[in-house]
């Protein structure tokens, strides 16, 4: 199955072109596909992630197709597979889906249309994790030694088990903190106020009340007292340690309303590189080079 899956089986200078291919982009380099047609199905409420692709893809000259599941054939009981197989048949040329389900791709190994992963459950998020990692390497020029904190529902978060794998293969010193129902263990624990002191990237990550089976064990008030993000937190962070959010954020929970857009906050500069670590993706795909 061509396209991106999961940065699991990527090298990591692999993982190194396809950001330095996006800065590219980023820089105004331009290469156009006309006469390519791709959708994106999403199975999942999503603003930037579904639209970042449609951006890239139109950057790239791509025909993007229309998908709406609530009035597809989805709501008479289509699965996953024929609906990808029917885009196929229809001629186009790659898809980026999001699933609610882990590994949904494991039951498109059929399909021969590049596929692009926009999420899958709470396991992986290919661009959202180059994404991140372009907006580290642009502010610092290197990975190695780095230290990131991953703060909040960690549980929850495919961002979370998708960056703590890449980031640690990279050289980075990855740790998690938050709330004891959100550790799973996917990485060492440091006390919340240490890592804003200590840190060079605190990575704020929402919480994730969708998922949750059980109301989380505090009120909003309290998870912000204790694990949010707010301007006394920010000014006790290194001079050169930046914020980072995969968004979409709750403001005053997990990050304070005027800390979103503060001077150390990189969120919308993330959103941005987004779209060229799409464009990115997509072009190595399409050439062969991925």
């Amino acid at each position: 199955m061509r396209g991106l899956l999961t940065l699991h089986e990527l090298k990591e200078d692999k993982i190194q072109e396809i950001i330095n291919y996006a800065l590219k982009l980023k820089g105004g380099f331009s290469k156009k596909y006309v006469g390519k047609k791709m959708a994106t199905l999403f199975f999942e409420n999503s603003t930037r992630t579904q639209y970042s692709f449609q951006v890239a893809m139109m950057n790239l000259g791509i025909q993007v197709v229309g998908f709406n599941a609530s009035v597809s054939s989805v709501q008479k009981g289509e699965t996953l597979y024929d609906t990808v197989r029917t885009f196929e048949s229809l001629g186009l040329d790659g898809v980026a889906i999001r699933s609610s389900e882990d590994n949904y791709f494991e039951k498109l190994k059929n399909i021969k249309m590049p596929i692009f992963n926009g999420g899958d459950g709470a396991s992986n998020h290919p661009t959202q994790c180059l994404l991140d990692l372009m907006t580290i390497y642009e502010e610092y020029g290197h990975f190695k030694g780095l230290k990131v904190c991953m703060i909040g529902d960690i549980s929850h978060s495919r961002v979370a088990h998708g960056n703590i794998d890449i980031m640690q293969r990279l050289g980075m010193e990855v740790y998690i903190s938050g709330p004891e129902e959100y550790n799973d263990g996917s990485a060492k624990y440091m006390d919340f106020d240490e890592a804003i002191k200590t840190c060079d990237v605190i990575m704020m990550l929402r919480v994730q009340f969708e998922r949750h089976k059980e109301k989380m064990h505090m009120t909003e008030a309290e998870y912000f007292a204790k694990y949010g993000l707010d301007n006394k937190r920010v000014a006790a962070m290194k001079d050169t340690a930046i914020i980072m959010h995969p968004a979409p954020v709750n403001r005053n929970i997990e990050i304070g309303d005027d800390v979103v857009e503060c001077s150390k906050s990189r969120i919308y500069k993330q959103m941005t590189n987004g779209v060229y670590v799409r464009m990115a993706v997509i072009s190595m795909v399409l050439d062969g080079d991925l």
